[in-house]
């Protein structure tokens, strides 16, 4: 992660090796309206409504493989919250616990 640099509106959302929320950061509710602990120990793509433009698992993918995938378009529709359109950028944990980092970037203008 040495040459990311997320959007000042990036929401962060740290992930558990089963795709659970565990930690909120910057942003999260921002985006969302959830507050912390509405989403933590819930499942990242049902709480934030994650919606893939490719119809790919993207979390599933990056959890299983151990891979970051960046620039994803997605629809995210928060619970209680209206639509919004983005990217999200996700990175794997690189210990034996696994997890991931998931970033969301909203579209703006």
């Amino acid at each position: 992660m040495d040459d990311y640099y997320p959007a000042p509106n990036a929401a962060f959302f740290v992930c558990d090796a089963e795709g659970r929320i565990i930690g909120c950061g910057n942003g999260s509710f921002e985006l969302t309206g959830l507050k912390d602990e509405k989403v933590i120990g819930r499942n990242a793509v049902e709480v934030l409504g994650l919606q893939f433009d490719s119809g790919e698992d993207v979390v599933g993918t990056v959890l299983e493989w151990g891979v970051r995938a960046l620039d994803k378009p997605l629809g995210i529709n928060a619970e209680g919250d209206l639509p919004a359109r983005g990217k999200a950028d996700i990175f794997p944990a690189y210990d034996e616990d696994g997890g991931l980092l998931l970033i969301l970037t909203p579209e703006t203008g």
